[in-house]
């Protein structure tokens, strides 16, 4: 489930989910109703996305990733289709991913005096990112069981850009980090991976986890990332040179399955299979 990014509606009331149905809904959460039905998977929708253009991605069990309209204007028609994987696509990340979500919200506490105004300053901040990325177009990375990552340019062509591997197992998770600069894939194999999120270079390892790790998250600042494990810990890495991890946190007594860092970055928190949630102060 996704929110439509503030920059895009003022109104902020419509959401996007995805179930083992292979469909995906439109919501309005003001009216209660389903405004759309996107179909057009073979099996379920494993990751979705809201995009900072209007556009909705959805990544399948059926090894592809479909593109669909949600402008406003023929929301729910299907645009293009992404084919390349070899397996089900597990994870989807997008480069506009923080911004999207943070709307005018930034490193410090701020009110506005309207929804107008809390409007207009999601479309300054998304506008100021996209010109810090010199042009770049939005960019989208997949993850899949193919043990690969796929890095595309939707809005340019249908082909992947770039297919990066490495890992040795699952891709389980993929996250940019919020000035877009790098991304990170968590794997199965007990590692994380970090990127260059403009070409998909391939920059440095993260060892140290003794599990899978199943979830990162980056700082608001994009200094550091936290990494959730089935070792039962969450680990706390410098970027993007810091191969070893800063510390450790430990204290669940099972599995971390998932994993959020604040977006004013003052706190983690973790979740585990041991039925608690902590929370981490930075």
């Amino acid at each position: 489930m996704v929110w439509e990014p503030l920059h895009l509606n003022g109104a902020c009331e419509r959401l996007v989910t995805a179930g083992r149905d292979g469909l995906a809904k439109i919501f309005n959460v003001r009216t209660g109703k389903c405004e759309v039905t996107m179909s057009g998977h073979a099996d379920s929708i494993e990751a979705i996305k809201w995009s900072g253009e209007g556009w909705i991605y959805t990544a399948s069990r059926d090894r592809t990733i479909k593109v669909w309209a949600a402008d406003g204007k023929e929301d729910g028609k299907l645009i293009k289709t992404l084919v390349g994987h070899g397996h089900r696509v597990n994870s989807l990340a997008l480069s506009c991913d923080y911004v999207c979500r943070t709307g005018p919200f930034g490193h410090r506490p701020v009110k506005f005096a309207s929804p107008e105004e809390a409007h207009a300053a999601a479309v300054e901040r998304y506008t100021e990112f996209k010109e810090s990325s010199d042009g770049a177009m939005e960019r989208l990375v997949s993850g899949s069981d193919d043990f690969t990552l796929f890095v595309w340019h939707p809005h340019e062509t249908k082909r992947p850009i770039k297919r990066l591997t490495g890992h040795q197992q699952a891709v389980n998770h993929i996250a940019f980090s919020p000035d877009g600069r790098y991304f990170a894939s968590a794997s199965f194999d007990r590692k994380v991976k970090i990127w260059n999120g403009k070409n998909g270079d391939f920059i440095s390892t993260l060892t140290g986890h003794v599990g899978a790790v199943y979830q990162v998250a980056w700082s608001s600042d994009s200094r550091y990332l936290v990494s959730a494990s089935k070792d039962s810990t969450a680990k706390l890495w410098e970027m993007p040179s810091g191969k070893k991890a800063r510390e450790t946190l430990p204290g669940h007594a099972d599995e971390v399955y998932a994993l959020d860092w604040s977006p004013d970055g003052s706190g983690v928190a973790t979740g585990s299979k041991d039925r608690t949630i902590k929370i981490w102060k930075h």
